[in-house]
């Protein structure tokens, strides 16, 4: 594990974090706020929806925090109590230092939060690095896993260089190249002011990974039985979408596949495909 914070000073910490903080204040459900203690530090966790229902995990990708499931949670927990765990080492609430990636860390971290929440199994929805993250857990723990959604998973298929090397001259170009950037990679139509600004604001305080994503192996892969939808987009610039869809059609061959063909690596709205899915028996 990493022992130097992820954030670039405490002034923009502090800055992040107040933009979390109001956000959370305008969730359409009550919501609970816990910190988990686990063995990588402390973990940040948003439960919402009636206890007595089956417990549901979302994990967020990179360089984003809980907020983003803002729009998804009332549906959500109409049939699940939901858990939305900050992931640690991002611009978030949990432990500000990064785990390593290629060691036992993220699984065994992820098993902590379980268990401090006392769940036995539940179903998981993750997206980018959420989506690895979930898979990591689902190839160590396969009895803790019912169901997994992985929105533009990294982990299956590689990841794109290329992205990088067009970014880095759009970031020279002030605010204009920075929105830019963002927007290529949400590749959504429409995106808020309010995200753009947000998402800019953690870019210029936070450091992100950096690094490849490891591509898990297809004995790991080929060890999951659990159902898995995976959701894709065609113009995806961070990880190569049409590989992951073929590898993901070899290593799991009851994967349900959806593939998007206007859609980037931003993933929004995809709650009604992902709670169709998950009530399937």
């Amino acid at each position: 594990m990493s022992t130097s914070s992820v954030y670039k000073s405490t002034e923009g910490k502090n800055s992040i974090l107040t933009v979390y903080d109001s956000l959370l204040e305008k969730w359409p459900i009550p919501i609970e706020k816990r910190n988990l203690k686990t063995r990588h530090g402390d973990t940040f966790v948003i439960a919402g929806g009636d206890t007595s229902l089956p417990p549901l995990i979302l994990l967020h990708g990179s360089s984003s925090n809980s907020a983003i499931w803002i729009g998804d949670i009332a549906e959500y927990t109409k049939n699940y109590r939901v858990y939305c765990v900050d992931l640690p080492g991002e611009p978030e609430k949990s432990a500000d230092i990064r785990p390593d990636l290629t060691t036992s860390a993220y699984s065994d971290w992820m098993n902590d939060v379980l268990n401090k929440l006392e769940i036995d199994k539940a179903s998981f929805v993750g997206i980018s690095l959420g989506g690895w993250l979930a898979l990591k857990y689902a190839i160590v723990y396969p009895e803790k896993i019912d169901k997994m959604a992985l929105l533009c998973p990294t982990g299956i298929g590689p990841q794109k260089a290329s992205f990088i090397l067009f970014a880095l001259p759009l970031k020279l170009l002030g605010k204009w190249g920075e929105v830019q950037a963002i927007k290529m990679v949400m590749g959504t139509k429409e995106i808020s002011d309010e995200t753009i600004e947000y998402s800019r604001l953690i870019a210029e305080n936070y450091t992100p990974f950096k690094g490849t994503v490891p591509v898990f192996s297809d004995e790991e892969l080929q060890h999951l039985t659990m159902p898995i939808l995976l959701i894709t987009g065609s113009k995806d610039v961070l990880i190569n979408s049409p590989k992951t869809v073929a590898r993901a059609k070899k290593a799991f061959p009851h994967v349900q596949i959806i593939l998007l063909p206007e859609a980037g690596h931003g993933l929004i709205d995809q709650r009604e495909r992902i709670i169709k899915f998950l009530r399937k028996n």
